[in-house]
Formats: structure tokens, C-alpha cells, sequence
């Protein structure tokens, strides 16, 4: 009895440390979407506009994508359980100051910070994760749940903003963190061994700096371009920087020992074109939430928690169709499923493009974000499971870490382009006597643009899933 209970229990406090893993990582995924249904309240206050907004939103992809590798690498150098508790209390620390924020370059800059810590934590749990749960099976169930509690923290994000945003203040959408954060703090090294011997290595500190650095500037050129000349020194000037590190970053991974991201990874043609893919779909998933959330408060006029409980139906669509991915893939296969899932995202972007202005919320709006919701699930699995085609024990870590960081940074660029294109439609009809008018333009042209974009993805993978047939 007790040869079998020694492992049971082992196991058993597996299960508990996986929950406090988790519980971070629901946080983390509750701020990917929890300050939409607050923007326009954030706006109310400091005065901002759909632009400025956006790096509400972008902060925290920008440097948490930039810096995940960074992360990973870091982890494996200095310990798994330190990094993730230096993760914690950083992201803990910026939820405060985010929700004390005075101004919005401080809320901006806090969210940065959030970024940082995601950056730090994600890896090192993820490593944890795999280590806690040896036995294949119970690794795949372990990382089901994790997966499962990600996606419900993107759902629980859109609805816990509106309640919070109505009911109490926007800043409690920051203040809900600190917390919960503290007790993952103050419980990890209750449960998580400490850290052994760490194997020697290299920090590739230049490229994690411009490959942050990078899509920064370049997301600051794009949103000054919605109200300047792209010829103006305040557009050229960062995107001038941005490009020019993203460049450098090529030549230093290139020519470093031991790099972030070895270029060779990319000689995969499946895993190529399955991050690109992601990019474009993560450039119009980042968009839909953004912008249905300021049509159903600026047009239609819904208050905070009303427009969060508009998201119900994308939220039901969105956790039943992660629970058939996998029965998909089975039968499609992976890019089949993939194309499956871009194709039901390109519909959903399509349906929103025809927003008008006296608009209603079960049929221009909810119809449009279910099938996006649907896409989002089966697409960015699938392209997952494409983007790690072919690795080895040697690059798995790297191709789920590129995988992840392209998610993040083309949910942004492609936010920065797509709602960049919409102010400059806005202020281009400005003139107009309706002002929710000039907004519907500059929404319907944003997605115009991802419905491209989506088609695009899609195109991308049918060559590539056609190609494969052929040899």
C-alpha cells in the first residue's frame, strides 16, 4: 500500500502545483481581453482616442510577444520556479499601477510592465508543466487543462471587464489581479521545488533588445500615420528604427553562438507558413474584439456590462468549438482544419464589414462573432499544431516560443494597421453631420482589411496542404 501511495501522492501535489500554475496563466489570458469592453470608459476619462486606445492593448502584446523568448531562455539559465515567481510579482506590480494609473502614458507604461512579467512567467510554467508530468498521458491531460483554462480566461476577460467597468470602476480590472497574484507569490515555493544546478549558457541580450525594440517603433510609426503624412519625421523616423532593428535582429541571430531564434528553423516550409498564417489571424481576431467593442458602446449605445454580455454568445462558441479541434484534425487533418477555421473567421470578419449604423445586436453584430469565435478556436489550434511540424527534442521549445511570440506581435501589428486605416477613414468623413457615421466607415474599411488578410492565411495553407500531396 505504501509502494503505491508514494506515487499517488506525488502525483496528487502535481495536480495542485499544475492549479497554481494555472491560476497565473488564467490571469494573463483575462488580460489579453479584459480592457476592451473598458476602452471607451478609459477613453472617457484621459480623453483619447481610438488610436492612443490601441496601446492600451498593444503594450502588453508588444513586449510580452517580443520578450517570450527572451523568457524561455532566461528560465532555462537561471531556474524555472525564480523566473516564475519573478514573473508573478512583476505582473502583480503592474496590475496595482495600472489601476492607480493618473495618466494614460503611466497606464500605457503599466501595461508594459504586464507584458514583462507574462514574458517571464508563461515559459517557466510551461517548463514546469513538462517536467511535473512525466508520463506522456498525463502531460497531454496536464496540458489540456492548461489549455482549457487559457481559453476560458479570454472568455472570462470580455465579461468580467463589462461587470467590473458598471458596477465599480474600470481600475477594478487591474485591482482583481494584485491579489491572486500575491497568493501565487506566496504559495509557489510552498509547493514548487527550489531550482538545481542550471546548465551554462549565453543570454542573446542584443537580439531579445531589438527584438523588442522593433515592433514597438514600428507599431508607434503606424498609429502616428493615422494623423500625420506617412512622409511626416513622427511616422518615418520610428518606422525608419523599428525596421532597421528588425533587420539588425536577422544579423545578430545569424551571426550568434547561441541565438534566440536560429534562422535554420525556418527553412520548414509548413512551419513557415503556418506562422504567417497566424499573423494575418491574429491581426484580425486582435481587430474584431477591439472594434466590436467600441461599435457596441460609441453607436449602438450599449453600457459597459451590456456590451460585455454581448460577448456571451462569442464566448459559448468559442469553449465549444475548442472541444472539437481535435476530432477535426482527425478527420481533415491539420491544415485542412486550419483553412477550416481561417475560412470561418474570414465569414465572421465579412459579416462585420457590413456593420451599418442603426444597427442591431442579434443580427449585425452576434451572428458575425460567433463564427469569429469558431475560427479563433479551430484556426489558432490547428496552426499550432502546424507551427511545431517537424521539430525535435532540440527546437520543440524554440517553435512553440515563435509560435507564441507571433500570435502576440501580429495581434498587435495588425491592430496598429487595421485600426490605423479606420481613424484615418474617421477623419477623413469627419466632416460628416453624423458622427457615428464617420466611426461606421472607418470600422467597415478595418475590416475589409482583415477579411483580406484572413483570405490570404487561407490561400497560404490550401498551397501549402496542396503541395504536400504532390510529393
Amino acid at each position: 500500500m505504501a509502494s503505491r501511495s508514494a506515487p499517488d501522492r506525488a502525483l496528487g501535489r502535481s495536480w495542485l502545483v499544475l492549479a497554481l500554475l494555472s491560476l497565473l496563466q488564467f490571469l494573463i489570458a483575462v488580460d489579453v481581453t479584459v480592457v476592451n469592453v473598458a476602452l471607451p470608459s478609459i477613453g472617457e476619462e484621459f480623453g483619447a482616442d481610438a488610436t492612443a486606445l490601441a496601446w492600451v492593448v498593444n503594450g502588453y502584446a508588444l513586449v510580452g510577444g517580443g520578450l517570450l523568448l527572451f523568457g524561455g531562455r532566461l528560465a532555462d539559465l537561471l531556474g524555472r520556479r525564480r523566473l516564475f515567481l519573478a514573473g508573478a510579482a512583476i505582473f502583480g506590480v503592474a496590475s496595482l499601477a495600472a489601476g492607480l494609473a493618473p495618466t494614460l502614458e503611466t497606464l500605457i507604461a503599466a501595461r508594459f510592465g504586464q507584458g514583462v512579467g507574462e514574458a517571464l512567467a508563461s515559459p517557466a510554467a510551461m517548463s514546469l508543466i513538462a517536467l511535473l508530468f512525466t508520463d506522456p498521458a498525463e502531460r497531454a491531460r496536464a496540458l489540456g487543462v492548461w489549455g482549457a483554462i487559457s481559453g476560458s480566461g479570454l472568455a472570462v476577460g470580455v465579461l468580467l471587464s463589462g461587470a467590473l467597468t458598471e458596477l465599480l470602476h474600470w481600475r477594478w480590472i487591474f485591482f482583481v489581479n494584485v491579489p491572486l497574484a500575491l497568493v501565487v507569490v506566496l504559495v509557489t515555493p510552498l509547493l514548487v521545488r527550489g531550482d538545481g544546478p542550471r546548465a551554462g549558457g549565453r543570454l542573446d541580450l542584443p537580439g531579445a533588445a531589438l527584438l523588442t525594440f522593433g515592433p514597438v517603433a514600428v507599431v508607434y510609426g503606424i498609429l502616428r500615420a493615422a494623423h500625420a503624412p506617412w512622409t511626416d519625421p513622427g511616422v518615418l523616423v520610428p518606422l525608419g528604427a523599428g525596421v532597421l532593428s528588425l533587420a539588425l535582429f536577422v544579423l545578430v541571430e545569424a551571426r550568434t553562438r547561441e541565438p534566440l531564434v536560429p534562422l535554420g528553423f525556418f527553412t520548414d516550409r509548413t512551419r513557415a507558413v503556418a506562422n504567417a498564417a497566424t499573423v494575418l489571424l491574429s491581426a484580425a481576431l486582435s481587430t474584431t474584439f477591439f472594434l466590436a467593442t467600441l461599435y457596441l458602446q460609441n453607436v449602438l449605445g450599449l453600457s459597459p456590462l451590456r456590451s460585455g454580455l454581448a460577448f456571451l454568445p462569442f464566448c459559448a462558441a468559442l469553449l465549444l468549438a475548442v472541444t472539437r479541434v481535435a476530432g477535426l484534425i482527425r478527420v481533415l487533418g491539420m491544415k485542412y482544419t486550419a483553412i477550416t477555421g481561417l475560412l470561418c473567421t474570414a465569414a465572421g470578419v465579412g459579416w462585420l464589414a457590413r456593420l451599418p449604423v442603426e444597427g442591431r445586436l442579434w443580427v449585425d453584430v452576434v451572428p458575425g462573432m460567433v463564427a469569429v469565435a469558431a475560427g479563433m478556436a479551430i484556426g489558432l489550434i490547428a496552426l499550432q499544431n502546424a507551427a511545431l511540424h517537424g521539430v525535435t527534442e532540440a527546437d520543440a521549445g524554440v517553435a512553440s516560443g515563435v509560435q507564441r511570440s507571433v500570435d502576440q506581435l501580429g495581434g498587435a501589428f495588425g491592430l496598429a494597421v487595421l485600426v490605423g486605416a479606420a481613424a484615418a477613414v474617421t477623419a477623413g468623413t469627419a466632416g460628416a453631420a453624423d458622427g457615428p457615421a464617420a466611426l461606421v466607415a472607418g470600422y467597415q474599411t478595418a475590416f475589409r482589411y482583415a477579411l483580406i488578410g484572413v483570405l490570404v492565411a487561407a490561400l497560404g495553407m490550401w498551397l501549402a496542404a496542396r503541395d504536400d500531396r504532390r510529393t
